[in-house]
């Protein structure tokens, strides 16, 4: 696909991160989107911003949906096709994911069970549901979002990652399987697997809002969480109030979005030239291809338990 210029895509957690900055610059291109977020008011402004600079005839839609609820999903394509009067897609993003669920031993099931759902069960059903959509272009592709946590499951020594990384590893896992799958049964559809390194977002911010905010965890239990979580990482916190290791926690999502060495809309211009350029395995950021090389070199290594986090930045917080 040389330009994405007169064609549709649909792009899912399209209110903030990357999946804003790819419904713009799609738009950019003369390319229509419809996008989803649980956040409309978030959703909204990248409406706005998309149409802002679009050219002439290009069309932006904004829905609510859930991407863990296939019925959200189901409604979302049908509202999109509706509001786009299409008969196809040319593009899927599987885009949307928040973080959660740390530990499958301490942790709570509720809140495990909500991330794995939106960042594996979103990829799953985002691709059931639009699949036909898919088929019926003349040319399809299928962008489905890992994480580097797809190929290492980690994060930071003492800090477990679990719910996360097994998502994402079956977002990597799946999407490879498309490969040889569409390449029988629909070879004019193409998938790609992102694999995105530490890229500048709120993500922390917004799964924070997204598990309080459907009650998978009250604030006792988030507090408690954020305490041995600190704790793990090598803070102080018999100390500190629990507004103190809220204020800390709020920074540590400042952040992972402002020390990131490339931004959302870095990560997005390199997933979109991705697939203009047919790579199936697309890796987003030079970190990313570092951790890549690490953990194949030393596949067993890579776990040590003396080594330093993905994030440095967690290491400085521990280290001062």
């Amino acid at each position: 696909m040389e330009s994405f210029a007169g064609k549709l895509a649909v792009v899912t957690g399209g209110g903030t991160g990357m999946g804003r900055e790819l419904v713009v610059q799609l738009a950019a291109e003369g390319c229509s989107v419809a996008a989803c977020d649980v956040h409309v008011d978030t959703l909204a402004e990248t409406e706005q911003q998309a149409l802002a600079g679009a050219p002439d005839g290009t069309r932006v839609s904004s829905h609510r949906a859930d991407v863990s609820s296939e019925d959200d999903l189901r409604r979302f394509r049908d509202e999109a096709v509706e509001a786009h009067g299409a008969d196809h897609v040319d593009l899927v993003f599987n885009n949307a994911g928040i973080g959660g669920g740390g530990s499958f031993v301490a942790g709570g099931r509720d809140e495990w069970e909500r991330t794995f759902g939106v960042c594996w069960g979103g990829v799953y059903l985002g691709a059931r549901t639009f699949l036909p959509l898919l088929l019926a272009a003349p040319e399809g592709h299928l962008v489905n979002t890992s994480s580097v946590n797809g190929f290492w499951a980690a994060l930071s020594p003492g800090v477990p990652h679990t719910a996360y990384s097994a998502a994402k590893f079956a977002v990597k896992g799946f999407s490879e399987a498309l490969i040889e799958d569409l390449r029988v049964n629909a070879p004019h559809v193409s998938v790609h697997v992102v694999m995105p390194g530490h890229i500048g977002t709120d993500i922390m911010h917004n799964s924070r809002r997204i598990h309080r905010g459907d009650g998978t965890v009250d604030e006792a239990t988030a507090l408690d969480g954020a305490r041995a979580m600190l704790a793990r990482s090598g803070l102080e916190v018999d100390a500190m109030t629990d507004a103190e290791v809220q204020a800390v926690v709020e920074g540590f999502g400042d952040a992972f979005r402002d020390t990131a060495p490339l931004s959302a809309g870095g990560a997005a211009t390199v997933i979109l030239d991705g697939v203009k350029a047919g790579r199936w395995r697309i890796l987003v950021g030079d970190d990313a291809v570092r951790l890549d090389e690490a953990v194949r070199a030393d596949p067993e290594g890579i776990y040590a338990a003396d080594r330093r986090s993905f994030f440095g930045f967690l290491d400085d917080a521990a280290e001062g």
